[in-house]
Order: C-alpha cells, then sequence, then structure tokens
C-alpha cells in the first residue's frame, strides 16, 4: 500500500493549496505575493496554487483548462487546442491580468488581449501561482485582476530523466521528454514537449454537426532549458529559455456573406520566445537578486487578407534587495526598467522605471492569535504616459481561541496602459489614450476546510473601441477611447476541499457575481453570473486513482447588456484514472465531455463533443 499512501499524501497536499489552510501547507512556497519566496501560510494575498500533481491527476491540457478549476477564474475560447482563448478573473478580462512565466512577462505588448493563453500548455509545470486582486503595487502595470505566475519544474539532485506518451480523439498526440541533472555546485536542464492535433472546426454555426465541416488542425512545441552554477555558499547565477512555437489552422471571414466560413481555411504561426540571467546572492545583511529578461513576440498570419506579421518585444532589468529584521520582518525594496516595443508597420517603443517596497510583519499573541501585516508602494515613471503611484495593503489573523479561523482584508489599487495597437494603429488608434485605473478589495473568513471571500473591483476610465454611426445611422468608422465612468464588478467565492470518506478527497467551489457593469449599467459580455466546480478523487484502491470532476457555467451572453445568445446553462462532465505499473511507470486515461453536452463558450464557436485519451508516463 505504499503507492497508495503516497498519493494519499500528496492529494492531501494538493488539497491545502490557499492561504488559508495554514496547518497543511507545510513547505509549500509561493513568489509571486511579493515578489520574494514566502510560505504561503504567511502571505496576506488571497492565493491559489495549482500543483504539478493536482495537473497530473486532473489530465488537464492546456493552461487555461487548470486555471478554471479555481473559483473566481473562467474561460472562453473560440474553437479547441490553439484556438483564441480568454480567462477571466473575478469578472475582469485577460488584458488586466498579467502573466509570467517564471516571473518573466507573458504578456503580449502586441496584442489588445493580454497573454496569449491558448499557446499554454501544462507538460513542463511545477505550479501554478494565481494571485487574486489589484497587483500593479508590486508589479506594475496590467495586473489590475491579478498576477497568474507558471513556475516551470527545476532540476532536482541527481541525474533524472522522464518522458511521457499519450493519443487520443481528433487524432491528437502528446509526447515530450526531459533530462536534467544537478549537485550542490550546478544544476542542468532540458525538457522539450509537443501537443499536435488534427483537431475539429473552429468556426460551427449554432446545432449543426461540427463533422460536417473541416478540421482546424494544431501543433505546440514548448522548449525549456535551464542552467545554474553556485559559485559559493553566497553566490548563484541562473540562466532560464523557454520557447513556444505554436502553428495551425483558423477559419477566415467571409466579406461576401459577412460571417466566419467553417470550411475555409488560413494559417497562423506563433513564436515567443523569454530569456533570463539572474544573479543571485546571500549575506547576513540581505537577499540581493540582479537580473535581466527578455519576452519575444511574433505572430503570423500568412494566409488571412491582410497577411499580418505582429512582432514586439520587453526587455526588462531589475534588482531588488530583501532585508530581514526582528524574527519573521523584511522589506523588499527594488527598481526595474522596461522597455515595451511594437516591430512592424507601427514601429513605436515606450519605457517605464519603477521603484518599489514592501514591507512584511507578523505579530504573535496579537488579539489571541497571529496578525500579519503587509503593505506595498510602487512609483512607475513613464516615457509615453503620465506616472503612476499605485499601492496594496494586505491584513490576516489566525485565530487562536476559535482554531482553524482565518480572517483577512486585502485593498490595492492598479492600472492597464494602453497598446500600442490602441494609440497608433491608423484606422482605430488614439494617441490620447490614456491608462486605466483599477481600486479592488477582498474579504475572506476560512474555518478549516471552508473558505468564502467577497470581492470587489473598479475600472474607471475603461479603454473600449467605441462605434460611430451618420446621422442616417450608417456606421462611419470608430476606435479607441477612455470611456469616462466606473465599471463596477463584485462577486463571492466559495471553496470546500475535505477528505470527505477514507481515501476520498473532495475539492468544490462556487463563484458568483453579483454585478458585473459597465459606466452605463449594462452587463459586461461573457462573463458567467454563476460558476460551480466539484471534482472527486479516489485513492482507496492499491495503485489506482480514479477521479471526476464537473464543470457548471451558469447563465452567460455573447454580447453586452445581455445581449446576443446565451452561451451559458450547462454542466460537462470529466473522468480520469491512473495505474502505476511499477514506480517508475504509470499508465493513464481520461473521458473529456462524458455526457457528450452540447455547448459553445462563445457563439458560433465549437467545443470538443465526447473525446477520449490514453497515455503512459515513465521516469528514471
Amino acid at each position: 500500500m505504499k503507492q497508495t499512501t503516497l498519493s494519499i499524501l500528496a492529494a492531501s497536499a494538493l488539497l491545502g493549496t490557499t492561504a488559508f489552510a495554514t496547518e497543511d501547507l507545510g513547505e509549500i512556497t509561493v513568489t509571486t505575493a511579493t515578489q520574494t519566496v514566502q510560505k504561503l501560510g504567511e502571505v496576506t494575498s488571497d492565493v491559489d496554487v495549482i500543483t504539478a500533481e493536482e495537473i497530473q491527476d486532473r489530465g488537464y491540457t492546456t493552461v487555461a483548462q487548470a486555471l478554471s478549476s479555481v473559483p473566481g477564474v473562467s474561460f472562453v475560447s473560440n474553437g479547441g487546442l490553439g484556438k483564441s482563448t480568454s480567462v477571466f478573473v473575478r469578472g475582469m478580462d485577460s488584458k488586466h491580468v498579467l502573466v509570467l512565466i517564471d516571473g518573466i512577462r507573458y504578456n503580449d505588448p502586441t496584442s489588445l488581449s493580454g497573454a496569449p493563453f491558448a499557446d499554454l500548455m501544462v507538460d513542463d509545470i511545477a505550479q501554478i501561482e494565481i494571485v487574486k486582486g489589484a497587483q500593479s503595487g508590486i508589479w506594475g502595470a496590467d495586473a489590475s485582476a491579478g498576477v497568474i505566475n507558471i513556475i516551470t519544474k527545476k532540476a532536482q539532485k541527481g541525474t533524472h530523466a522522464s518522458a511521457h506518451l499519450e493519443g487520443g480523439s481528433f487524432g491528437t498526440w502528446k509526447y515530450g521528454a526531459a533530462i536534467s541533472t544537478a549537485s550542490d555546485a550546478y544544476s542542468l536542464k532540458l525538457s522539450y514537449d509537443v501537443v499536435d492535433t488534427d483537431g475539429f472546426t473552429a468556426v460551427a454555426p449554432y446545432g449543426e454537426d461540427i463533422g460536417n465541416f473541416e478540421d482546424d488542425s494544431y501543433k505546440n512545441e514548448t522548449l525549456n532549458v535551464q542552467a545554474g552554477y553556485r559559485f559559493n555558499a553566497a553566490n548563484k547565477l541562473d540562466l532560464t529559455y523557454t520557447q513556444i512555437d505554436g502553428s495551425g489552422d483558423a477559419d477566415p471571414y467571409d466579406s461576401t456573406t459577412y460571417s466566419f466560413d467553417p470550411n475555409g481555411k488560413y494559417g497562423i504561426e506563433n513564436t515567443y520566445k523569454f530569456m533570463k540571467a539572474n544573479f543571485n546572492h546571500i549575506d547576513s545583511f540581505n537577499e540581493l537578486n540582479l537580473y535581466a529578461q527578455r519576452s519575444d513576440f511574433s505572430r503570423t498570419y500568412p494566409d488571412a487578407a491582410f497577411g499580418q506579421h505582429f512582432d514586439g518585444k520587453i526587455d526588462e532589468y531589475g534588482i531588488n534587495s530583501k532585508i530581514g529584521y526582528r524574527q519573521k520582518d523584511f522589506v523588499l525594496v527594488g527598481v526595474d526598467h522596461k522597455e515595451f516595443t511594437h516591430e512592424n508597420d507601427l514601429d513605436k517603443s515606450y519605457d517605464v522605471t519603477g521603484v518599489f517596497a514592501t514591507n512584511t510583519n507578523t505579530f504573535d499573541g496579537l488579539m489571541g492569535g497571529t496578525t500579519i501585516l503587509t503593505e506595498s508602494l510602487r512609483y512607475d515613471n513613464y516615457s509615453a504616459f503620465e506616472n503612476k503611484t499605485t499601492g496594496k495593503i494586505g491584513l490576516k489573523h489566525i485565530h487562536s481561541h476559535i482554531k482553524g479561523l482565518v480572517t483577512s482584508f486585502n485593498y490595492g489599487t492598479a492600472y492597464n496602459v494602453p497598446t500600442m495597437y490602441n494609440l497608433y494603429d491608423p484606422f482605430s488608434g488614439n494617441e490620447n489614450l490614456t491608462p486605466e485605473s483599477t481600486e479592488s478589495y477582498d474579504i475572506t473568513v476560512a474555518y478549516k476546510d471552508f473558505k468564502i471571500t467577497y470581492f470587489n473591483n473598479k475600472i474607471d476610465d475603461m479603454i473600449d473601441y467605441v462605434s460611430k454611426f451618420d446621422g442616417d445611422g450608417n456606421w462611419i468608422g470608430g476606435g479607441y477611447e477612455n470611456v469616462s465612468g466606473t465599471s463596477d464588478i463584485d462577486g463571492i467565492e466559495i471553496a470546500y476541499q475535505k477528505e470527505i470518506l477514507k481515501n476520498l478527497l473532495l475539492n468544490t467551489n462556487y463563484t458568483r457575481l453579483f454585478t458585473a457593469e459597465d459606466n452605463n449599467g449594462k452587463a459586461l459580455a461573457r462573463r458567467a453570473k454563476d460558476t460551480f466546480n466539484l471534482a472527486l478523487d479516489y485513492y482507496g484502491i492499491d495503485k489506482l486513482h480514479v477521479g471526476a470532476d464537473v464543470q457548471y457555467i451558469g447563465e452567460r451572453y455573447d454580447k453586452a447588456d445581455e445581449q446576443g445568445e446565451q452561451t451559458g446553462k450547462y454542466a460537462v462532465f470529466n473522468m480520469t484514472a491512473d495505474y502505476q505499473i511499477t514506480e517508475n511507470i504509470q499508465v493513464y486515461g481520461k473521458i473529456e465531455n462524458l455526457g457528450d453536452k452540447y455547448y459553445q463558450t462563445v457563439y458560433g464557436y465549437a467545443t470538443s463533443p465526447r473525446a477520449f485519451y490514453l497515455g503512459v508516463r515513465g521516469k528514471i
């Protein structure tokens, strides 16, 4: 029963991956909440962590799928694998979420929608950290809804190798391998993972069989290389390189029918490269990090009518110092500089220099328990916009008189800058745009395995495309503008995680949006009013794990003001199972959309019917 015991322990740790299950967190650490390593139980922010074990047990393929299991997070997609995907965090869309890969920015400066989630696969991920609420006081621009940091797997001491192979519906193959070696002095790691599918049509008129239309294929290749060298006990250098290549087909717009053609085809080719060098120094006074990093984005549509290329990059370098004082307290101070570039026809760039500080104090015995207080303040000096000052304060109290009770409050300010496309596009750009501003707060009460959070977001001067019409009501163009007024989003998240019977683990959560309205009081598009997740995992049979999960999406409209088609009110069931043949070899299978539910997350775009997958994993 050794393997079963280990599986239960791993799953139990998995169920403790919130900032409130303080007794079960063990040595789980996060780096995203304050830009420095902290134990999860000592973080004041509302943080969720998705571990590699959870990703494996649930059979996820994409980061978006994994994120949708977290309370307050959902996604919609214009088709299957590799098609345009938008992630919503507490009712705020992708452009308001800062996405990082090992701390390197993944938000595309040439895009209107933030991070390209469609090309993020899960095979080399150690954990995903989701910090909700306004975080610009720590990270700067574009962290209005929160920050998602994808942490890749690292080399472990010794020499190790692993490989996996999976095949299934729609001519889908997943395969990859990793090799690593590490000692006290050095570390090396190389991983390469592929997702390759014939797919199914992206565009599908609602109600029609997707088999009546041509397939839209997709292939993703993800390469990750890491190297580290420790000069001595105080000094270490780490180098990382990640490259993501995503290519496939999509369905073009037919200007004669004013609709997308499900039997048409044009190609999409995306290449993203991320590089970082980090020098770490530790002494009796502080821990210092000096780093330089680059994010490089290239998107090409070779067969489309407009035939455009979108190339951009973000160059960043900075330094920060973590200074400890008293027993558990610290202050982190730093400065960073970023340059954002949009190449091609726009040929524009701007830069920003930020200065920031975060202070954390822990008070034992205060009000009959332990109180943690964190304050952050940041000043950003821009070459293209007015300078911005943002901040954040978090307070958490771990009660001693009522064992298992934890309460917290977080308040923060944030901002989103206009993209260079917003500013300089010759047809719709507006050089007078100013950044959006956001205020958010959340209040959480957690008791043992139960947690409830109320959140509230207010967005001023939201940037949106505004159409213009002549006196007869005919459309005559439009462009991007700051829409005066305040958009309001608030709601609750409820989560419950427990071993309800011996070897049977339950993980469930519910999110309700009370309000998700623009400045005119009209409902925002594609936000589900209710989202419910439930997952059960059983480990009671030696070497075997069986899991089942369901997601319910409530009322959701495809257009603003509850207009357009209804794309909610459905439930999707999935099942997974894995069997440990030997200590180093595991076979597994999964069924997605077990009930073969017909639904669309974006009206007119296909989703997967019932699908079957089988795979094997091995390691040495």
